[in-house]
């Protein structure tokens, strides 16, 4: 008989119960414990675990980090990166500078989660969310905790607010009450493979598309110690029939990845000659700050939980920390007014409503994926106009309008510019 794991400490009641301790929720948890509130932090698995995902860390993610406190602790892990290696469907290419790094999830979201319990946050792992605890009466019927399981355990757990961070699994969304679609919006398969011969020949984040790969895009990024992570992955993978259920687009995930080796040659060639380490692993993303309720009555729903990843680079690592930001700053203005409820969450609501033009920007230009043709006339204008390529930096950097590249109208201005 195989022992059952010590039980975790959980109170019977706290300010603020965070569910889910990756990027959004350790950020949420260390600002609000920061601010002095009772914070108690739980995730279903032992920390440090790994975590499916690119890995890389682009410019809002260093920032979001600087704010956290952790960009120096982050930075001596990391393996840092100059460019964006923007591969067409020929196989021209344009190197795009950038604020870039990066660090497997398993040693970045150890980082983070320490940070959290080094604020003042109480952690408790392993627990698994089950279903949020609500107010007796009511026509809301306001969250006030959650049933926690640890084991065979069920713990009840108290709290003024409730913020649910569990990622883009659909199962913590429906139990609480906020799923819109059950479906994810996209889908991606990597693997980390060491390759000592190939550490000087791959020095960018590689983003590779391709007929092959429509839909979606390949891409290897180099990570510490001469492991590169490498990966494919389709974005709008789900479509809607029309009863409106979602279902997955009839594509082999596997095979996908394995068209990516196929088609590009340092692919191939750092599987061929490389140590796989581990299993290659499949994990979903959900995009766009769609697909769930950014909040209800006692609870606010934040990082990729809420959508927090972006349709066109699948970037979401530093989204998922300014989302677990606002989530806090909301709670924050209105603790402990007893009646704070509704102004927390308009204040979460309209904050995330700010955000959310961004997200579309990135929607509407996820539209190359599915056309990867364009990327060839992206790529040879760049490689000819210093200030297209500025143009693409400022997209990596947040400070240009990516439809002004890859809307249909940027794309027709290109020929003329």
């Amino acid at each position: 008989m195989v022992a059952e794991p010590p039980a975790p400490v959980l109170p019977a009641r706290c300010d603020v119960l965070v569910v889910g301790a990756g990027p959004a929720g350790s950020a949420c948890a260390q600002w609000l414990a920061r601010a002095g509130l009772d914070t108690l932090l739980v995730d279903q698995h032992d920390f440090p675990r790994d975590k499916t995902c690119g890995d890389g860390l682009i410019p809002d993610a260093h920032a979001a980090l600087q704010r956290l406190g952790v960009a120096d602790e982050v930075a001596a892990l990391a393996e840092p990166v100059r460019h964006v290696r923007c591969v067409a469907t020929r196989g021209g290419f344009v190197d795009v500078p950038g604020t870039l790094s990066v660090l497997p999830r398993k040693l970045l979201d150890h980082v983070l989660v320490r940070a959290a319990v080094r604020a003042g946050a109480r952690l408790a792992t392993p627990v698994r969310f089950e279903a949020p605890l609500l107010e007796v009466g009511g026509s809301a019927q306001r969250v006030v905790g959650a049933r926690l399981k640890h084991g065979g355990s069920v713990h009840e757990v108290a709290a003024r607010w409730t913020v649910l961070a569990t990622g883009a699994a659909a199962g913590p969304l429906q139990a609480a009450g906020v799923c819109r679609r059950h479906t994810p919006s996209g889908i991606a398969l990597r693997g980390y493979v060491h390759n000592d011969a190939m550490r000087d020949r791959i020095g960018q984040l590689q983003i590779v598309w391709h007929p092959r790969l429509k839909g979606g895009y390949g891409w290897i990024f180099p990570a510490p110690g001469g492991v590169f992570n490498i990966g494919a992955g389709l974005t709008g993978s789900h479509v809607r029939t029309r009863r409106g259920k979602g279902r997955m687009q009839d594509v082999n995930l596997r095979r996908f990845f394995e068209a990516f080796c196929e088609v590009y040659e340092p692919a191939r060639e750092l599987m061929a000659t490389g140590t796989l380490q581990g299993d290659l692993k499949g994990a979903p993303l959900r995009c766009s700050l769609i697909g769930a309720d950014w909040s209800r009555p006692g609870m606010l729903v934040t990082g990729e939980a809420a959508g927090s990843t972006y349709a066109f680079s699948g970037e979401g690592i530093g989204k998922a920390m300014e989302t677990g930001l606002l989530a806090a700053e909301a709670i924050i203005a209105q603790h402990p007014q007893a009646d704070g409820d509704a102004q927390a969450r308009a204040q979460y609501e309209a904050a995330m409503c700010a955000v959310k033009p961004k997200f579309d920007l990135y929607e509407t230009a996820s539209h190359v994926n599915h056309r990867p043709w364009l990327t060839d006339l992206v790529v040879w204008r760049a490689r000819r106009s210093p200030r297209i390529l500025a143009r693409m930096s400022g997209v990596l950097e947040e400070t240009q309008n990516p439809g002004r590249l890859l809307s249909w109208r940027g794309l027709a201005k290109l020929m003329l510019e």
